[in-house]
């Protein structure tokens, strides 16, 4: 067993296994970390006269807030002797902070090669309003089957057009929703509905800054079904509408994908946009790329043209960036 494998752990579905290469050499050892559950968690052993077995989680702001309560069954099997395995009596419902929470003295000798293999039964977190603490898995696999039926009952709603009762007019076309959908997702669109304007009153929007084909994927992403490629074809119409209809998901989805490929074909348009909407991160790394990495020369002429246009405070901003930059040489 290679030095990087003697300390690794490997798990499967709600099983854990450590192999280790040598026990009888072992006074302590300590696993690396494994994800089982929401969890880091560490195995440790340690053989003087006895040897000790440790379970518990790695310390984090996660265990500290939700610590697991755990219920599982641990063995340990040798490979010398009769390779009988040594079964703990079992762990119920028992909450784990720290590495002294759960410890297992065993005072058979044991040597050679074994495998200490943990089998989860059930991982838990205390109930929020002090009830009974509830299972992860149960409510992990609940809320996803759920929530999956849910989006899927919410798209063919839209496609569909299932009892549609709002027409929204984009500039070269419509396309029908939901009010309630709408109101939910944002508080303009619901102030709108809930005061005696035209859009209540006519159960029209008008959305003539978007196209037809913006307005589907602004509405397939309320809707919770919007595609990658499509999200990506229309984020700056998709940041105006986020904006637009307080959105902030919305907003901060199109903040995150603008950051990851800003190049000297967009830097400045993105630069515009996140002066506009108040972007602070796209705004520092557009001006880094420009400044910092000296990218401004490569695009001389459209700078040069951006100045012309471009709001004085933003326009001042870059100044005091080129400034600073200089300086530092």
């Amino acid at each position: 067993m290679t030095d990087s494998s003697a300390y690794r752990v490997d798990t499967t579905s709600r099983l854990a296994q450590w192999r280790i290469d040598s026990l009888a050499s072992c006074t302590y050892r300590k696993s690396d970390p494994f994800k089982m559950g929401n969890w880091n968690w560490h195995l440790s052993v340690e053989k003087n006269r006895v040897l000790s077995i440790k379970l518990y989680p790695e310390i984090s702001n996660l265990t500290r807030d939700n610590p697991p309560i755990a219920s599982f069954i641990i063995r340990v099997v040798c490979s010398l002797g009769d390779r009988k395995p040594l079964v703990h009596p079992g762990i119920t419902n028992k909450q784990i902070k720290s590495n002294d929470d759960f410890v297992w003295v065993i005072d058979t000798q044991l040597t050679g090669k074994c495998i200490i293999d943990v089998e989860f039964l059930d991982l838990k977190i205390s109930s929020p309003n002090g009830g009974e603490p509830c299972s992860i898995w149960a409510e992990e696999s609940t809320r996803r089957r759920s929530n999956a039926t849910a989006l899927a009952c919410l798209s063919r709603m839209l496609s569909e057009s299932i009892h549609t009762d709002i027409t929204i007019n984009a500039s070269n076309g419509s396309i029908v929703a939901h009010r309630a959908v709408l109101a939910t997702r944002s508080p303009v669109f619901r102030s709108m509905f809930s005061h005696d304007l035209k859009e209540k009153e006519l159960s029209t929007i008008d959305i003539t800054d978007m196209s037809i084909e913006a307005c589907q994927a602004f509405l397939n992403y309320i809707y919770g079904n919007i595609q990658q490629d499509e999200f990506l074809t229309h984020r700056l119409a998709l940041l105006r509408a986020a904006d637009k209809y307080d959105i902030s998901d919305l907003k901060e989805a199109c903040h995150e994908s603008l950051l990851e490929d800003i190049d000297t074909k967009n830097v400045l348009e993105r630069l515009q946009n996140a002066s506009l909407y108040q972007l602070p991160r796209l705004k520092s790394s557009c001006m880094r790329y420009l400044v910092k990495f000296g990218k401004v020369f490569d695009i001389r002429d459209d700078f040069n043209a951006f100045l012309q246009c471009a709001d004085r405070d933003l326009i001042a901003e870059i100044f005091h960036e080129i400034l600073a930059t200089w300086k530092g040489f």
